[in-house]
């Protein structure tokens, strides 16, 4: 596993190249050396050791799923049955493997897991939860919420300019 560097390591430089590639990842090193008042060279070599140190995850697209297909978001809490490490874990790889489930965070509180699903139509949902959470992985319970609108979809890290 690549190590992660601290927060404190990032200097402004870094906060502001951040900043921009992570609105626009497609963005020419040149326009982001003008931006940050450095050489394209010295970008590169920045983002590069970003990427090494595992700050920068990956660069990708973001796909509106309406304009390829019929779609559907569901938000769904999932408690489990039993929690012990070997079971969550267990649990933690199935649901990472699925390729429905766009994101999946281990939480506290009245559920252990939150999901956000995309699914063309409820029938695939329905399948999916068949499939997935009755009888099997150890799901006691979960509770479906269906979007009806997506107002805002984003996993930019915000503040990445301010260094204060």
């Amino acid at each position: 596993m690549k190590s992660v560097l601290s927060h404190s390591r990032l200097d402004p430089f870094d906060r502001k190249i951040l900043a921009i590639i992570q609105k626009d990842c497609t963005a020419p090193l040149r326009v982001i050396a003008d931006s940050v008042c450095l050489s394209a060279p010295a970008v590169q070599r920045r983002v590069k050791r970003l990427m090494n140190d595992g700050v920068i995850l990956s660069n990708v697209a973001v796909v509106d799923p309406a304009a390829v297909s019929p779609s559907i978001t569901v938000i769904v809490e999932v408690l489990v049955a039993c929690e012990t490490c070997d079971q969550l874990e267990a649990v933690k790889h199935i649901f990472s493997m699925e390729p429905a489930i766009q994101q999946c965070y281990y939480v506290t509180g009245g559920a252990d897991f939150v999901l956000v699903i995309n699914v063309p139509t409820m029938a695939d949902f329905e399948a999916f939860t068949r499939r997935l959470f009755f009888g099997k992985n150890g799901v006691k319970r979960f509770r479906s919420l269906v979007a009806m609108d997506r107002v805002k979809v984003s996993l930019s890290v915000p503040a990445l300019e301010e260094t204060d």
